[in-house]
């Protein structure tokens, strides 16, 4: 375990996240309505990064499309490449549409049913330009002297996420967790909370206010976990800086939790549940990956 590492950073780093987490849910499972009490107030700042602050960790995705890009370009598989790439950039617009779309929709003024559709299409334009910087930057910042490493980071990055977004999913409907948002609208709130582990499968169904449990935007927070593998396949790569990438992550993933908590949408223990969630189906995942292209290369070598 001494030299261990997992998501590019010494595995010390994923044991203390997997703490925190622990410690959160063991805490939360006897004082999460007492926490919201305390820290829920709803404030206009904190609705806009709830909007918005999942668009960083988006950006991932375009990225681990130039991973896969530059790496099956280097083997020769050019459609393969390009192909790829439109895949990444594509999730990134494809999962802003469906987490925040409306939001942006209602920038351009636009009422579903009363305005034109060309309005839904200007924001849907918008979304793809404002992740279009991301490949860009990537393919001069990535190295190619190892495509198989750029492969399996990109192709960890893509698959880790939408296995983590459908845990998550499914989860919720497990859960039918009530949201403490809702709770509030009540006479009397305590009469319909319940903790994580009180579930009533498949409650939830298409109402909002029974998914608390775990929380969806922490699975999209957790994401940036995976920048240290992005700077690791860097031209310039150091552990110096992938371990600045992890602090960068943890700043931005407890901000997340903290912002979710504090607008109403969830408990601590949902918060600390998604993120332990999704970041170990990226550790597993980009392990198993990293593991086949490191036997791969040498192979090769041999």
């Amino acid at each position: 375990m001494k030299n261990k590492r997992i998501m590019a950073v010494p595995a010390a780093c994923f044991i203390c996240v997997i703490a925190v987490c622990v410690i959160g849910i063991v805490v939360g499972s006897f004082c999460d309505f007492r926490i919201n009490e305390a820290m829920a107030n709803k404030t206009k700042i904190g609705s806009i990064f709830a909007t918005f602050g999942s668009y960083f960790s988006y950006c991932l995705y375009p990225a681990a499309g130039m991973c896969l890009f530059k790496g099956f370009k280097k083997k020769g598989c050019d459609m393969l490449a390009w192909v790829l790439l439109v895949v990444g950039y594509f999730m990134a617009v494809c999962y802003t549409n469906s987490y925040s779309g409306s939001k942006v929709r209602e920038l351009f003024g636009y009422t579903a049913g009363e305005s034109s559709p060309l309005i839904s299409l200007l924001s849907w334009g918008l979304m793809a330009v404002i992740y279009a910087w991301v490949p860009i930057v990537c393919r001069f910042l990535f190295d190619n002297v190892d495509p198989d490493k750029l492969i399996a980071v990109g192709a960890a990055i893509l698959v880790a996420g939408i296995a983590a977004d459908n845990v998550n999913l499914w989860l919720k409907q497990v859960g039918s967790r009530p949201r403490y948002k809702y709770l509030i609208t009540l006479d009397d709130p305590i009469s319909e909370y319940r903790e994580w582990w009180q579930m009533t499968p498949y409650l939830a169904g298409n109402d909002d206010n029974f998914k608390s449990w775990p929380s969806g935007n922490m699975t999209i927070a957790s994401m940036m976990f995976s920048l240290p593998m992005l700077a690791d396949v860097c031209r310039k790569k150091s552990m110096t800086k992938n371990l600045v990438c992890f602090g960068i992550a943890c700043v931005f993933v407890a901000a997340y939790g903290y912002n979710r908590i504090h607008m109403t949408n969830h408990f601590l223990s949902d918060v600390c549940f998604g993120t332990l969630i999704s970041y170990c189906i990226y550790a597993v995942i980009s392990t198993a990956f990293l593991k086949a292209a490191d036997n791969r290369s040498r192979k090769t070598e041999k």
